[in-house]
């Protein structure tokens, strides 16, 4: 067994936790032990600090993609709104995952309790497959948008838009409940200690004293429907897309749709490849250090809502050209304020600001 020197390590934490440890049976522990990354125990401030610095900036990145097409009109679209449930998605990813690992790293506040550890691994994998499916929808407005022009505001109304998120947040739902379900009835019999930085579905399913085959074929089930399904359903899309996109006559043509759709082909390939690879390395990678795998499977959760933002903010010309007539209308403001009317300014769209004397 394994779990042996982990449990002369954190052996003081448990006096608590095992109060009633004449017996080693207990069906639904009250807590969980979270090591954080086992053998890296040294660096956790180290580490703490590029994991805050990325959730800080999905936090405000995220926000302001709200904020933005919430404040300007010409951005009430069905890509924006898509972009908009993406951008909550992200903050609900990174947010159920980095307080608790920050708690652990700063105050080595690891323990957490039996529900909390079942809901936090509820959100995680619920809020990962609605992302999935999130790129689904997107792939498809880009679909109709370039393959269709003249039906996509017909196609895409708006109850359609909100009939498909409201599906996107049920599959998620739906697929992943069975695995909490299943997860809080098994008998937990071997330790409370779990090695690693959250509830991850895997991690805790192994401390069970019981045969969890069941709940490991249906997580893989969900991953071959969530990721295989999906990810042929927006490689389709996009060969369709392609075949549109060298029809073009023109240069021109061609390069403004490949600048459309590259952003969103940017945050895909940012989603899935750092999910597929964790889920790999924990199934198959036997030789993979657990530290490894526990540092992939944090970036795969903090990554991709830190640099979505980013992508979409600088790569959309409509969000960009709102951001710069913020940031330029406030800076023109401030500097009002500060010298009277002895000034005049003037913010273009292309975000430069002219600084003058009235004549």
């Amino acid at each position: 067994m394994q779990e042996t020197p982990f449990c002369l390590r954190v052996g003081h934490l448990l006096t608590r936790s095992m109060s009633d440890s004449n017996t080693t049976h207990f069906t639904n522990p009250s807590i969980f032990i979270l090591l954080g990354i086992p053998g890296l125990e040294t660096a956790h401030v180290w580490i703490s600090i590029p994991f805050c610095a990325m959730y800080a900036i999905a936090i405000l990145g995220n926000f302001t993609i709200l904020f933005v097409v919430k404040t300007e009109p010409s951005l009430h679209g069905p890509m924006y709104y898509f972009l908009c449930m993406l951008a909550i998605t992200d903050l609900i990813l990174s947010t159920s995952i980095l307080p608790k690992t920050l708690s652990i790293f700063w105050f080595k506040s690891r323990e957490i309790n039996f529900s909390a550890c079942l809901t936090q691994m509820y959100f995680l994998h619920c809020f990962f497959v609605v992302e999935s499916g999130i790129f689904v929808a997107m792939a498809l407005d880009r679909y109709v948008a370039i393959c269709d022009p003249l039906r996509h505001s017909s196609i895409l109304t708006n109850p359609v838009v909100a009939k498909i998120g409201l599906a996107v947040v049920l599959r998620g739902g739906m697929l992943k409940l069975p695995s909490i379900l299943l997860a809080r009835q098994w008998p937990y019999c071997r330790t409370n200690i779990i090695p690693h930085t959250h509830c991850e579905h895997l991690a805790v399913v192994k401390l069970a004293c019981a045969d969890t085959s069941v709940s490991s074929y249906y997580g893989l089930f969900v991953v071959v429907c969530v990721m295989g399904l999906d990810v042929i359903f927006i490689t389709l899309s996009y060969i369709q897309i392609l075949r549109v996109v060298f029809s073009l006559p023109t240069k021109d043509a061609r390069l403004k749709i490949f600048g459309t759709c590259s952003s969103h082909l940017s945050a895909i390939l940012a989603f899935y490849i750092p999910g597929l690879f964790s889920f790999l390395t924990y199934r198959f990678g036997q030789n993979v250090p657990l530290h490894f795998h526990i540092l992939i499977a944090n970036m795969y959760l903090l990554v991709p809502p830190m640099i979505n933002p980013i992508i979409y903010g600088v790569r959309t010309k409509q969000i960009r050209k709102r951001l710069l007539r913020l940031i330029t209308h406030k800076g023109t403001n401030f500097f009002s304020s500060c010298f009277g009317s002895q000034t005049k300014f003037r913010a273009d769209l292309g975000g430069e600001l002219v600084l003058g004397p009235f004549p």
